[in-house]
């Protein structure tokens, strides 16, 4: 009887140790730090008197938190989701989208899931894509800056 439970005792500490075995530990984007992000990036819109819509995504591509300021065009929502989508779901910006269309990589428009429009970064954080953030209502150039400015808080603290 001893020989049987230490047989069953062995097996569970074996099963353990392989479903431990295949679980890893994940960082997640909680809702608090989505709004920080968001609360940073639509500062920088309203200084420089830019309408914009941001949307923060997880890493799944789900929305965790949009806001869009007074005024920013309703065409500028579905654009400022898919930017973030496009960010995490190929671990990349979307302004090295842009840059290769504009280089001549047209195949690129064909690819399903990607705006090559600047606005849309990744969230990084300890190497694990986390998240991304992503901005619609400027230009190009203009949404890059507010999605820079709500990611660099975010990476400062």
């Amino acid at each position: 009887m001893k020989n049987l439970f230490i047989g069953i005792l062995l097996i569970s500490i074996s099963f353990i140790s392989l479903v431990n075995a295949q679980t890893i530990t994940k960082k997640t984007l909680s809702l608090e730090a989505a709004k920080k992000i968001s609360a940073t990036a639509e500062a920088e819109a309203i200084k420089n008197k830019w309408n914009m819509a941001i949307a923060i995504v997880d890493d799944g591509g789900n929305l965790v938190y949009f806001a869009r300021i007074d005024y920013t065009q309703i065409g500028s929502i579905d654009v400022a989701i898919e930017k973030a989508k496009t960010a995490i779901s190929f671990r990349r910006s979307t302004k090295q989208y842009q840059e290769r269309v504009q280089g001549g990589a047209n195949f690129i428009l064909s690819v399903p899931g990607i705006i090559p429009v600047e606005g849309g970064l990744p969230i990084i954080l300890d190497g694990q894509f986390i998240g991304a953030i992503g901005v619609s209502g400027g230009t190009p150039e203009q949404d890059g800056i507010v999605a820079k400015a709500g990611l660099d808080a975010f990476l400062e603290k």
